[in-house]
């Protein structure tokens, strides 16, 4: 190496700075929903800024946004390295961008200290991460790994109404230097880094954390189905009453699941009534369940018990129940060889990390399906995420990024 390539700890902040001004909402947080104008605007600026550095710009048909620093032996399939752009409508400063951003800022690193590396390293932004516009979440990681297609996404409409098909052609028609390419292509390793999204680090005062896989998720959608009458002249045994119904389900999951078990993870998200009148007892309700956990076993054992309680709960009150499994995502586990490496960067630069277990599923658990990944977590202020109020310190910010690029020479040397 001609000089040793360090992190810029202004020119990081000030990046992330910027990319928070794009979606900006007046309660401090973003709004930079997946293939919006305002995702565009931040994919451009990141593009600009890699160009102005001299690097290789280019996207894929699912308009993955990657930049491409390269190296001496250009037949090594690169390293990897990024997040994602995209945000929730209420969404922080710093999911997503941060990993983005510090992915770039290495890059940058590299170029100012002028260093040779043996394999091209590129920086991703994966569309689609969050699934808050577009459903499913992950849907550029997702494509890269052969996951899921394109054009099974198609005829998909937003929560705006807007059709997947032309936003994601005017977000690729948005940048025309990028050339577009087919999805997936070799790679050697993926390093994602993320705020953690969680307490732990922050109540332990650990800076990093090495994650060595995520839990497994399963989600359920739950239909009861009674019969609507009238509030105030039906008797308790005339009633088929599916709130009654979904009502007791939810009390008796919530009672017993997560507090036999602190792995365990089940919330009910969003629940709805039909016809929705104050003095009608509804003729059908249904609600969302999400159930995580580190262990597939377990995962399913908590699955037969929301199944079992929503039966038994129907048949006391007279209902129907429709159970559908949305989503199924077995537990990821990943690579040694990527987590060693980033324990070994920590400890060349004195920074103390701790292993742990991602609760929420990322970019990374699609693409480890394809090349050994690991993610890099920093903590995040009272754990607090998906929320405007977000917040990580210009500390831990530069800390993550320091260990990112130490990571990155080794895995592309």
């Amino acid at each position: 190496m001609k000089n040793e390539p360090a992190v810029n700890p202004d020119r990081l902040l000030q990046s992330v700075s910027d990319f928070a001004a794009i979606g900006a909402t007046p309660a401090g947080g973003v709004n930079r929903q997946a293939l919006s104008a305002e995702d565009r605007a931040a994919r451009r600026l990141l593009a600009e800024r890699a160009l102005a550095r001299g690097f290789t710009v280019f996207q894929d048909e699912a308009a993955n946004l990657f930049i491409r620093h390269e190296g001496r032996d250009a037949a090594q399939p690169p390293l990897l390295i990024g997040s994602h752009l995209d945000s929730q409508p209420t969404g922080g400063r710093f999911d997503g961008a941060l990993g983005t951003l510090s992915a770039f800022e290495v890059l940058e690193a590299l170029a100012d200290a002028d260093v040779e590396i043996e394999r091209a390293i590129e920086v991703v932004a994966f569309t689609n991460e969050e699934g808050s516009r577009f459903s499913p979440g992950c849907m550029g990681s997702m494509a890269f790994s052969g996951a899921a297609n394109v054009a099974d996404w198609q005829a998909a409409r937003s929560t705006d109404d807007v059709l997947f098909a032309d936003e994601l052609r005017a977000t690729l028609d948005a940048l025309p230097e990028a050339e577009i390419r087919p999805a997936g292509h070799p790679i050697s390793a993926f390093v994602e880094l993320h705020i953690e999204q969680g307490p732990v680090l922050e109540r332990e005062n650990v800076p990093i954390g090495i994650v060595t896989g995520v839990q497994g998720t399963k989600w359920l959608e739950v239909a009861f189905s009674g019969e609507a009458a009238h509030a105030g002249t039906t008797p308790l045994e005339f009633r088929k009453d599916p709130m009654a119904a979904a009502a007791a389900a939810i009390a008796r999951i919530q009672d017993g699941i997560m507090p036999s078990d602190p792995a365990a993870r089940l919330t009910v998200g969003r629940i709805s009534a039909e016809p929705g009148s104050v003095n009608v007892i509804p003729g059908r309700v249904s609600f969302t369940v999400d159930m995580r956990h580190p262990d597939a076993e377990a995962l399913a054992a908590i699955e037969r018990r929301v199944h079992e309680e929503c039966l038994a709960a129907a048949k006391r009150w007279g209902c129907e129940a429709a159970i559908a499994l949305r989503v199924d995502m077995p537990p990821g586990r990943f690579a040694t060889a990527v987590t060693a490496a980033i324990a070994e960067s920590c400890a060349a630069l004195g920074i103390a990390s701790r292993p742990m277990v991602s609760g929420a599923f990322h970019d990374a658990l699609f693409v480890n399906r394809v090349a050994p990944s690991a993610m890099i977590f920093v903590p995040c202020r009272n754990g607090v995420s998906h929320n405007e109020a977000e917040f990580v310190s210009d500390e831990h910010i530069v800390t993550g990024a320091r260990v990112l690029l130490g990571v990155a020479l080794q895995l592309a040397s």
